[in-house]
This record gives structure tokens, sequence and C-alpha cells, in this order.
């Protein structure tokens, strides 16, 4: 298939591409809202614009409406909770610190204590026990065991966060232990949270199965299922809200870009081929102009960029402009650029500013240089 553009429209749109990429800025330009909606047409991401600072102290940008897909509420969700309590409040206590090797003296003396306090818990005085295993915890903070058996006296007294405070302490120093994933699994049970009871509970049957791990297990398993199924359908909707979205983009983008092209054919103006003001002009020459920032600042005036979008349609509209200070003074700047650039000037301006006056039919040129043939 034969390319149906000569090599030299070629050569000026990937010019063209070339400062795009080394300046995106430009494409957030009003003139070339067209090519950033082809490019997003296609999926294609447009960097953000950067504000200078004083734009940033006195202008406010809109925020846009957040697209985070809100899921369905697990209150609509049919769940078990017989036999959830409310969470305590925790309270401090003995968390162990930083310590060396224990002596034959402090092992025998933490030893003792968790003795005691079994002792306490069958018993049923577990405030007590809680308080003997807080002594025992002071002598041996290293001990998984006992965080974890205080945790199981937390837990009969129907304090879950403590409990799971605990046992996740056991955790940290113990990975591998089955009572602190048991315990910490009830807890979870006990508040209502189903996935992560679920989760305690089958890890303490890997580590070491027992009747009452699984027997719990049993009992969150089937709230924890439909918790999954329900977070799933909505990751699900959300999919299909995100591509459907997308696609409604794409086509809303498309529809711009033809209606842009079918303004700019009533309006003759030149397609890509054709851009008023690429020809003779080098890649150097775009670079220098669209790296300034004075040039880009006064580019996204609205007023200024409807100016230079009208002159380059015809290039003698610029003497509609002559007594607007603020238009000319970007195309004074041009001028000056492009007289260092390439010898020459903008065609259609007024006696003095470097422009040659028109001299016959309106060109659709903006930037072509009277001295090249």
């Amino acid at each position: 298939m034969s390319c149906p553009f000569d090599q030299e429209a070629l050569e000026k749109l990937k010019a063209f591409i070339d400062i795009c990429k080394s300046n995106p800025e430009i494409l957030h330009l009003p003139a070339l809202n067209f090519f950033r909606e082809f490019i997003e047409s296609f999926g294609g991401v447009i960097p953000a614009p950067k504000m200078s600072a004083k734009t940033e102290e006195t202008k406010t940008e809109p925020q846009p409406k957040s697209t985070e897909y809100e899921s369905d509420p697990e209150s609509d969700l049919e769940l078990d909770k017989e036999g959830c309590i409310e969470p305590d409040e925790l309270v401090d206590i003995e968390m162990g610190g930083e310590k060396g090797e224990l002596t034959d003296e402090e092992i025998e003396k933490a030893q003792e204590l968790r003795r005691k306090a079994i002792e306490l818990f069958n018993e049923g005085k577990l405030e007590d026990s809680i308080s003997v295993y807080s002594e025992a915890i002071a002598a041996d903070p290293s001990s998984a065991l006992l965080f974890a058996k205080r945790g199981q006296a937390h837990l009969k007294l129907n304090k879950p966060k403590a409990c799971i405070r605990d046992c996740t302490k056991a955790l940290e120093l113990n990975p591998d232990s089955a009572a602190a994933y048991k315990f910490r699994g009830r807890a979870h049970r006990l508040l209502g949270d189903w996935e992560e009871a679920a989760l305690d509970l089958r890890q303490a049957c890997k580590i070491d199965f027992d009747e009452q791990s699984d027997e719990w297990l049993k009992e969150v398993t089937p709230n924890a299922q439909k918790i999954e199924q329900h977070r799933l359908k909505n990751e699900r909707k959300k999919l299909e809200r995100e591509e459907k979205e997308k696609l409604e983009r794409i086509q809303k983008a498309r529809e711009a870009r033809a209606k842009a092209a079918q303004e700019g054919q009533e309006q003759g103006i030149p397609p890509m081929g054709g851009i008023p003001g690429m020809e003779g002009m080098n890649m150097g020459d775009f670079n220098e102009i669209f790296s300034d920032p004075e040039v880009m600042t006064a580019l996204q005036d609205p007023e200024i960029s409807a100016a230079f979008r009208d002159i380059s349609v015809n290039p003698a509209n610029l003497m509609k402009y002559q007594s607007n200070p603020k238009i000319m003074a970007l195309f004074l700047k041009l001028t000056s650029k492009m007289k260092g650039s390439m010898g020459g000037g903008f065609p259609g301006a007024f006696p003095g500013a470097g422009f040659a006056p028109p001299q016959s039919a309106p060109t659709n040129n903006v930037f072509q240089d009277d001295n090249l043939d």
C-alpha cells in the first residue's frame, strides 16, 4: 500500500511530533484540541499542564468528580451476626520491650509466673491471671506463648480487641504460633470480621489442627464466603463500568475530532500535512518558539489563541488587532524570533514590525518567509 502523503508533509508531521515529545505543554493549547483528542481516542494519556507559581496563586482548578466506584454496602448482605459483641476499649498493658539474653534466674521466674497464671485462669480468676501474665512478660518479653495465653484470657473476658493485640504481638515473635492464630481468629469472629476470622482459623488448623479451631472455622466460613462473593461481584461491576466509560470517552473524542475536521474544512483550514506556519521551518525553529515561557503563557489566553487562529487562516486579519497591545506584543515577540531563526518574519503584518504587508489574496501560511521560494 503506497503512502498517500508526500515526503515533505511527512517530514513536517515528524517535526511537529518531535516538538510535542520534547515540550508536551503545547498540546494543551486550545488550537491543538483536535490533536489532543486524536491521541486520547486511542487511549493515549496527555501529561497534565504545569502551572506557574503565579497561576497557582490566582487560579483554582475545579476538582474533577471522583470516578471511584462505590461498592454496594455489606449491610445489604444477609449475614448471621449472632454472637457478635461490641468492641472493647483498649487500655495500656505490659507489651514487653528490648531485652538482652535472659539469665537462668529470669527464665525460671517467667516460667513460675506462667504456671501461676495458668492456675488462676483455670480457677476462673481471669483478671488476676492477666496481671500475672503481664509480670511474666516483663520478665521474658520474647515469649510468644505468654502473649498468646494472655490473649486467651482477654478473649474469655469478651475483650476481643485486647486479645487481637496480644496475639498479633505473639505472631510477630513466632509466625508459626497456632494458638495465636486460633485466639485471634475467634476474637475477629466476635467483632464480626468474618474474612479475617476465616483466614486466622484456617491458618491455625494448617499449623496444628484441633477440633475447636475447626469448629470455629466452620462457623465463620458461610459469612466469609458471602462477603468474598459480594466483593468479587462489585469488582466485576467496577471493571465493566470503567470499560464502558473508556468506550464512551473514545467515542466522544472521535465525534469531537470529526466535528473539528468538518469545521476546519468549512473555514478553509488546511489538514495536518499543511498546518499553517510549518512551511520553511525546521525543528530548531519550533523548539525555540514553543520553549519560550512567555509565548506559552500568552497562548494560554483564550483571546490571544483565538486571534492567533484567526490570523493563521488569513494573515491579513492581523490588521484587525493592531490596536490590541496584548496580541501585538505576542506577534512582535514571534517576529523577533522568526527573524533570528529564519532571516524573515511573519507575512501580513503591519509596516515597521518586520512583516511584509499583504500584496495579494490571503494565504493560509502565517509563518511563510517571503525570501523562501
